[in-house]
């Protein structure tokens, strides 16, 4: 990881409640267990924290063979685009007439300060929320934390009554002075919820939301990705 994150991570890891993690993934490796991604932490190798101007919230990694890559809501190059990403491409087409890329890898916007984050770093081959409460919460509300409290200006973009949960870790961490940071919130961009009431995903405006708003505060954010 980034040395700017090293102290915090060093810190939950020597924790009560990093122990236990290590020794719960560590038991469910030696059961034979598959667990993705390969990298938990890379969000925080390519996103230093003096540079996070947007952070991305989702809940944790794709459980499929070969789709997470340590970046929330991302896929490596080359792999099919799964749904709730095709609704993130289909909003950014909407709202800033963006066309979908032809990959899937969302790097270069962690490469240029979106901090793509899961609550939860891990997961089990086919089984969605395996890891959840198993530790990972703590160390992902400390990043959290972290930003809020040191940030001169951050977009947070909570998707979903989960990420949406951490309104008030954010607000706490600010003292409830919005000025520095932007907390926007919507359905999650799954296809069960981006269309559905009472904040769809689509249609919600973010990507030009957090735009404006970074240059009022003199900082550009740039949401292109390759074609």
């Amino acid at each position: 990881m980034h040395a700017s994150w090293r102290s915090l991570v060093d810190m939950f890891w020597l924790s009560q409640q990093g122990q236990a993690l290590l020794a719960f993934l560590q038991q469910r490796l030696q059961a034979g267990a598959q667990i993705y991604p390969p990298e938990p932490l890379r969000a925080l190798c390519l996103s230093p924290l003096p540079d996070v101007k947007v952070v991305i919230l989702g809940q944790d990694p794709y459980h499929g063979m070969g789709q997470a890559e340590g970046l929330a809501f991302s896929v490596p190059s080359g792999v099919t685009t799964p749904p709730s990403l095709r609704n993130i491409f289909k909003e950014l087409q909407r709202d800033l007439g963006q066309a979908p890329p032809f990959e899937a890898s969302l790097s270069p916007w962690a490469a240029n300060g979106v901090l793509l984050l899961n609550t939860c770093l891990t997961v089990e081959d086919g089984l969605p929320a395996s890891h959840a409460k198993q530790g990972w919460e703590a160390l992902t509300d400390a990043i959290i934390r972290a930003i809020a409290e040191s940030t001169k200006a951050c977009v947070f973009m909570l998707w979903g009554a989960h990420a949406q949960s951490k309104a008030t870790l954010i607000a706490q961490a600010t003292n409830h002075k919005p000025t520095t940071c932007l907390v926007l919130q919507a359905n999650h961009p799954s296809p069960l919820s981006a269309l559905r009431g009472p904040q769809p995903f689509i249609g919600c405006g973010h990507f030009s939301k957090a735009q404006q708003w970074l240059q009022s505060k003199e900082m550009s954010m740039e949401w292109r990705l390759g074609r």
